[in-house]
């Protein structure tokens, strides 16, 4: 696990925004049981598309970056959820937050953060004053799963949606609750 103080998480610069968008195709693509870029390319187009996303009014992609300056990974923390533009009907849950693509790169997977950037994202929204967050994930993104709810997140079965093929799984932390998983 890499220590706290060798990991920064700031708002990612545009300048960033290629290799955000580079890093979360080849970390969504690389998943087992995920649809290929050449299956869903609007999908794929989105992922790699950082500064679409970032222009929506409540969208801020966050980057972790490491001790030496290189990007670990990143997310997209959104503080309203009329901005979170995925399938189903997160973008209608009302005093939420929002947390979607999460990827780390390969080479810094299993170092803890993933979990601090949701961690980031839950401060965040805590900041905003919500009383929950939303996400989304699939069966492919087991180790993301898990840890959402080693962090407490519950499924949330009204949240689900399909995208295409892909069985997409709604979850919400209530931040009423006292943390988990910190």
């Amino acid at each position: 696990m890499i220590p706290s103080e060798d990991i920064a998480i700031r708002l990612a610069n545009p300048a960033e925004y290629p290799a955000l968008g580079a890093l979360t195709v080849e970390a969504y693509a690389s998943l087992p049981g995920m649809p290929s870029p050449a299956e869903q390319p609007e999908y794929y187009g989105l992922l790699r598309d950082v500064g679409s996303r970032a222009s929506r009014a409540s969208l801020r992609v966050y980057a972790a970056i490491g001790a030496s300056g290189e990007v670990l990974g990143s997310v997209d923390f959104i503080g309203d959820m009329l901005d979170y533009a995925s399938g189903g009907t997160a973008s209608t849950v009302r005093d939420a937050a929002g947390i979607r693509l999460l990827a780390v790169t390969p080479a810094a997977r299993a170092r803890g953060i993933g979990k601090r950037l949701t961690q980031f994202c839950i401060e965040r929204a805590r900041e905003l004053g919500r009383g929950k967050v939303i996400l989304h994930s699939t069966r492919a993104m087991q180790t993301a799963w898990a840890m959402y709810e080693r962090l407490g997140f519950e499924r949330s079965p009204a949240l689900d949606f399909r995208q295409g093929q892909l069985e997409v799984f709604g979850f919400e932390l209530d931040l009423a609750r006292p943390a988990a998983g910190t």
